[in-house]
């Protein structure tokens, strides 16, 4: 990443568990930690205290296309016909998600914008008519308030990049509109060569509006122009460790290296296919980004609602606890289960806004076309 980045890192930033926000809830003290009969029980106790002071910030959920198929649902009691509702959330201890705007393999790229902006109005329609649990948020400073007032702060995004129709103008007002996220695949000009000028381009005009760029999926030759071009903070909404399962969204050591030296963020998904069948797989993919990447370079994405099988012990996202308590069973200290779950994203929210005010302090919104930067 470039050399601005540099000045983006302070201790705050990173969101420690020894250096909360300052408008942060205070972290739970062990006076506070429930007493427990069973040893066995102590890990899941004290994941429940770390999450009620750093809750799970979940980079990728499928709800806004998964209700479109429903006639009828009810997020505040509970819907069986879904992996996620609002007494699941609580339960989990989430306090943020992402939810994307993907489109459907094979859906039709012609109608690709119009599918976008039908999925973004149901799923602010959605928040709007469950305001007593769910708030909309589009900063790091609005997910926090959203948290504090005892909601559960939802972005959107990511939405496909098939959705700008090779638009610069598109994706201003897509950012306009309340998207966050842009996943860089799909197109002529972030394909399996990598970015081309118009690709990157892309990129410069993201990071001049505040926009984060997935890179999940993403070619290698992308990955690699992407953490050169972008000023800010990349995301892997859905990336796991290769080497431990070879799933073509997972990213290899040396990606995983690459993207730790950015300080960028992998999200690792917990579902069977990328992870494995179960929560000690889904501990071990976190123990390697974690060793290679860094502490602060791994996060979580829960895909629920994507039609993916997860595993058994993390069916819905009331199980966040068990995997906090896997982790704190392999000797992860608290500060950096903090940085797992909430801190990390709050690090890239707040490191794409910063970018984002400077970079238009030095230039204005791009003109330039597809046809022009690549013929």
């Amino acid at each position: 990443m470039a050399d601005l980045q540099d000045d983006l890192h302070t201790a705050a930033e990173v969101g420690r568990a020894d250096e909360p926000y300052p408008q942060e809830a205070v972290v739970v003290g062990p006076e506070e930690y429930r007493p427990v009969s069973d040893p066995d029980d102590a890990p899941l106790d004290r994941a429940r205290a770390v999450l009620a002071a750093h809750p799970v910030c979940d980079g990728y959920s499928g709800l806004p296309w998964t209700l479109r198929g429903l006639p009828w649902y009810d997020l505040d009691l509970g819907e069986s016909a879904v992996d996620t509702d609002l007494p699941r959330l609580r339960q989990g201890q989430v306090g943020a998600v992402f939810w994307s705007l993907h489109l459907p393999d094979g859906h039709d790229d012609g109608r690709a914008l119009t599918t976008t902006l039908e999925q973004l109005d149901l799923a602010q329609g959605v928040v709007a008519a469950h305001d007593a649990g769910l708030r909309p948020a589009r900063t790091a400073g609005e997910v926090v308030d959203a948290r504090n007032c005892g909601r559960v702060a939802v972005l959107f995004g990511p939405a496909g990049a098939p959705a700008l129709g090779d638009s610069l103008s598109v994706l201003r007002s897509l950012h306009a509109l309340g998207v966050r996220v842009l996943t860089l695949t799909g197109t002529s000009w972030a394909g399996p060569s990598g970015l081309t000028r118009f690709g990157e381009e892309v990129v410069r005009e993201m990071n001049r509006l505040g926009m984060v760029a997935d890179l999940s999926y993403a070619s290698a030759p992308t990955i690699r122009r992407a953490l050169v071009v972008s000023k800010a903070p990349v995301l892997f909404t859905r990336s796991g460790a290769r080497d431990l399962r070879p799933h073509p969204a997972n990213l290899p050591d040396d990606l995983l290296a690459a993207v730790g030296e950015a300080k960028g963020l992998c999200l690792v998904p917990l579902t069977a296919e990328q992870a494995g069948p179960t929560v000690r797989d889904v501990a071990d993919h976190l123990d390697h980004v974690r060793t290679v990447a860094g502490p602060e370079s791994v996060g979580l994405s829960g895909a629920y609602d994507t039609g993916s099988a997860h595993p058994q012990e993390l069916r819905d996202p009331s199980c966040y606890p068990r995997l906090i308590a896997e982790l704190l069973r392999r000797g992860w200290e608290e500060s950096d289960v903090a940085l797992l779950t909430w801190g990390n994203v709050q690090r890239v929210l707040r490191a794409t806004a910063f970018t984002s005010h400077t970079a238009q302090q030095r230039r204005k919104p791009s003109t330039a076309t597809i046809v022009t930067l690549d013929g």
